[in-house]
């Protein structure tokens, strides 16, 4: 995932949240020579269709062709966030308050690369996240990646 103040990321907000939707977040995943992928997560209280990607998809499509952000080839899609819904920016993990998470970070803390447990709120840049029996302090600029844990 893009950190949350990834050009990427702000581009792709300007676009989506006037179309009425919310960003969930960007990923960008390069393929070698062939190019990249550029994903990018929107969602909405109604849900996602393929008719909300696809107006998504055209406007961003355009405001990516003039801003031009990335060099080379690549391919846009545009998605629903799905169960396992990234969680990007800091009022995402305020939003999902009370859910499991998966959360891996980008350097080690006390030894941990990776933690799963219940979320329990983000303020001024810390994610706290209650997992093996304590409550861990999180940085959000140290996270690589969290996702909602689904349950079943």
């Amino acid at each position: 995932m893009e950190p949350a103040d990834s050009r990427l990321n702000l581009l792709a907000r300007e676009v989506v949240e006037p179309l009425g939707y919310e960003l969930v977040g960007v990923e960008l995943f390069q393929r070698g020579a062939s190019g990249a992928t550029l994903r990018v997560y929107i969602d909405h209280e109604r849900g996602i269709g393929l008719d909300d990607c696809a107006a998504v998809s055209d406007q961003l499509s355009a405001v990516l062709d003039v801003e031009d952000p990335l060099q080379g080839r690549y391919d846009l899609e545009v998605s629903s966030p799905g169960l396992d819904r990234p969680l990007v920016f800091p009022e995402h993990f305020r939003r999902f308050e009370g859910s499991r998470a998966k959360v891996r970070l980008s350097e080690k803390i006390e030894g941990r690369r990776s933690l799963e447990g219940v979320l329990r709120g983000c303020e001024d840049g810390i994610v706290s996240l209650e997992a093996d029996g304590r409550l861990w302090a999180i940085p959000v600029n140290r996270i690589e990646i969290a996702r909602l844990v689904p349950i079943f």
